[in-house]
This record gives C-alpha cells, structure tokens and sequence, in this order.
C-alpha cells in the first residue's frame, strides 16, 4: 500500500507540474478608435491648441504616438469612414461624399472591420455617427456591430438647418440603440447629451467586456455643426462654444482611457484617436483650425490631414512623434495582422504598416502612393514617402469674404488648380508649385495617378 501511495503522489505531481507550465494562448489586443468629425488639425493642444488646454488628449498624447501626417482618402464624412472600416479608397466602394437618410451606403460586399472583427470572436460595439448606410442591411447591427447607439447621419440633417430647413425636415433625425430608433425625432435637448451618451456607452462596454477581446468604436458626431454640449460643459472653456464642445471631447477621452486603466486593461488595448476630416471653415467660431492649405471637402492638407495619436503601451513607447505619411485605409490590415484575424478575402487597398507605427529601424511604406478624391473627382496624389503631393487640373471650394458665425454658414466660391507639384518636406502648406524644378519626380507620378485612374474610375 505504502509502495501504491507513494506512486499515485508522485503522478499527481507530475501531473500538477504540466499543468504549470502550460503555455497560455496570449489575449488577443483589444481595439478602441475614437473618430471625431470635423476636427481641425490644431483643435487639441499637442497639435497646437492655444486658448484651451486639453489635459486628456495630451495624456493620450504622452502615452502614445503623435502621427503628423495621417491622412484620409477623402475629406468629407461618408467617404472617410467607410474607407477606414473597409480599408478601401472610395473609388473602390463607389461612396463618396456624405450620404443622406435612407441612402445605400457601404455595400454590404465591402466586409466592414466590425465584421471582420466579429467573426474572429471579438465583442464590437459601435457608438456615435454611423453615416454609412441607412437601410436594415447597411446599419451597425447587420454590419458586424453586436451593440450600437447613435445617429445613422449626421447631426445637422434635420428641420433646423440654417439653409434648408424644408428639405431636411422631410426626414426626422433619429436616435437608435441596437437596431431599434430609441428617439424618434432628435432636439435640441438630446443633442447637447450625444457626447455623455456615447461616452457612458463607450465606458460601460469596456466594463462589461474587460475579460475578452473587443472591438469599441466611438464616431463622436462633434465637432460637425450643429454644436452642442452638455449642461456640464456650457462656457466652461472660456471662448466660446467650439472651445466648449472641444473640452468634452477631451473629457470623453479621458473617461474612455482611464475605463481601461481601472479594467487593468490598458496595457493590451489599442487606443486610436483621429478625426474623418479637417474643419468646416465655412462655419466660422463654430469651426476648429488647421494650419494647412484650405479645409474640408477639399484634397489639399487642409482637409485630409488628421491629427492622430496611437497608443499601445504593450508594443509602442510613449511620447514620441512620427512624421511618416499614412492613412485610415491602413489601420484595418494593421490590426488585423496585430490581432491575427484573417484580412477579408475580398481586395482591400490598405496595406499592414505596423513597422513604420513602431518605429523598426528603416522601415519603408509599402503603399507607392496615396491617392485622393472629392466627391466622384480623382483630384491628387502622394508619394508613399510622404515628400511628393501631385495635384491634377481641378477645381475646388474655397472661402470668400464672407465668414460664417454662431451657426450660420460664410460663403464659397469657386477656385481652380493647374496640375501642380508640391514639396511636402519643406512646404507642407502647398503655396509654391514646383513642377518645373522637378518635371522627373512630376512624371512620375502623374504615371501614378494615370494607373489609380484607369484602376478605379474607368468607368465614369
């Protein structure tokens, strides 16, 4: 007996002792993007903000990388955020522009990152601005989201638009929360709590979802006109109501952030923090700054250019900033490849660039170029490096003398562009044309954009 025991012991060790040093499958990172609509490029104080502080941005800021030069394909809202959930360029996707209620959106052949993320066993959640599709089979719920709150587009589509108020009374602005409208006609009232709603959504999700993998998407509807904010946050800025909404943004990304230190989660979770375009100038003190060449709905800097932060303490160091040129068509493979969740099997035009996002030592873009459109209009082109801007014969929107205020929008006019080159590195702000002193690098890329051209708009 005593020779039984003595086995059944050291078996029972044995056994114990495998058990200990089993390897653990390593969780999966968590993925949070915090889209913002209508940002300026200089709206938070790491990026230039100078009349207010934004104390959460900077931690976000310090904890993660500042990219300065991250673009989207086109800057204006519809076309931004479906190029970044599906990692295609708008003349892939055929959405351009900014769709309207009831409108097609995203086809649902273009696998949106929620979708993609779901079928990998993340938990998704999607809470803000949809505004890529407004038919029960292009919202949130049949495009991969498990929980979903927010509008199907954007705020300023409703009776109370300053110029047309009959057309888009036709269509009442609705609040939906997980595939049911919640608020059948949206005021003023619910308006001044979209941020604290999407917010408290954003917060409890993560609470709720600390102990597996998710995918959090926030599209905040601010800083795009209408503006509102929060009873909290009424004048606390000190000039004026942008600077308002702007501080509860920031709050926003301070109670989002810290949900995922308190979770003890903060470590593996990536935080994405940028906007779908630069600001609607027109709007005036209801519109943020950008130090580039004219603003949204336009392919110049103005519009595409992003301020954006990534974090990721588990891989990337804080405090640091990169001047590599990329652009939201990346962020879905990036992740995907982050996360090994496989890519959809239909093309996609982002490409992985992980190496550059964490600073490998001479890493290269794998994208030639960057292509951008307005609307339907192929307009420019960007060398991968980020030193060359190619700009075909276009016309665009830029403002006139008549500026716009507390709501009410200035004026366009319009202004054409002869085909131009730009010099990137040492005229970020597209002022001096360089085609004659530089027809080589200029033919290039014209060569470039003939290819995108006959690629993605053969058949216009």
């Amino acid at each position: 007996m005593k020779i039984q025991s003595i086995l059944l012991i050291l078996i029972s060790v044995l056994l114990m002792s495998g058990c200990s040093t089993k390897t653990e499958t390593p969780q999966k990172p968590n993925i949070v993007i915090i889209f913002l609509d209508d940002s300026g490029y200089s709206d938070f104080s790491p990026f230039g903000q100078q009349k207010i502080e934004t104390p959460n941005v900077n931690t976000l800021a310090q904890e993660g990388i500042m990219f300065k030069n991250f673009y989207v394909p086109q800057a204006v809202c519809s076309a931004s955020r479906a190029a970044l959930l599906s990692g295609c360029y708008p003349g892939r996707t055929k959405v351009f522009g900014a769709h309207g209620p009831n409108e097609r959106g995203l086809d649902p052949a273009f696998p949106t990152m929620g979708e993609v993320f779901k079928r990998a066993g993340y938990a998704t959640a999607v809470f803000g601005k949809w505004h890529i599709g407004d038919q029960p089979d292009t919202r949130p719920q049949s495009r991969g989201f498990d929980e979903s709150c927010g509008l199907m587009y954007s705020n300023d589509m409703w009776k109370h638009h300053p110029e047309a108020p009959d057309y888009w009374g036709r269509f009442p602005l609705q609040f939906w929360e997980n595939g049911e409208v919640t608020i059948p006609d949206v005021d003023s009232s619910d308006q001044k709590m979209l941020t604290k709603w999407y917010t408290e959504h954003a917060v409890d999700f993560i609470n709720r979802h600390k102990n597996e993998p998710f995918l959090l998407y926030v599209p905040h509807n601010m800083l795009h006109v209408p503006l509102f904010v929060s009873p909290e946050f009424e004048g606390k800025s000190g000039v004026g109501l942008y600077g308002d909404v702007t501080l509860e943004v920031d709050w926003s990304v301070g109670q989002i952030n810290k949900a995922l230190k308190d979770n003890g989660i903060d470590d593996n979770t990536i935080v994405i923090f940028t906007s779908d375009n630069g600001p609607w100038i027109a709007y005036g003190n209801h519109a943020g700054t950008t130090p580039f060449r004219e603003a949204k709905g336009t392919s110049f800097d103005g519009g595409t250019r992003s301020a954006t932060i990534i974090k990721y303490p588990k891989e990337l160091k804080g405090g640091q900033q990169s001047e590599s040129a990329l652009m939201t068509i990346d962020l879905l493979p990036t992740l995907c490849e982050l996360a090994g969740v496989p890519l959809p099997e239909t093309e996609i035009d982002g490409k992985n660039v992980w190496d550059i996002i964490s600073g490998k030592e001479n890493a290269v873009n794998p994208h030639e170029y960057y292509a951008f459109t307005n609307n339907k209009n192929f307009e420019a082109v960007l060398s991968g490096d980020g030193k060359w801007k190619l700009h075909l014969p276009h016309d665009y929107r830029t403002m006139t003398e008549i500026k716009g205020k507390d709501g009410i929008p200035g004026k366009y006019k319009q202004a054409h562009i002869d085909l131009s080159l730009f010099d990137m590195v040492n005229d970020p702000y597209e002022t001096t044309n360089v085609i004659a002193e530089h027809p080589e690098i200029a033919e290039k890329l014209m060569a470039i954009a003939e290819k995108h051209k006959q690629k993605f708009f053969s058949e216009e």
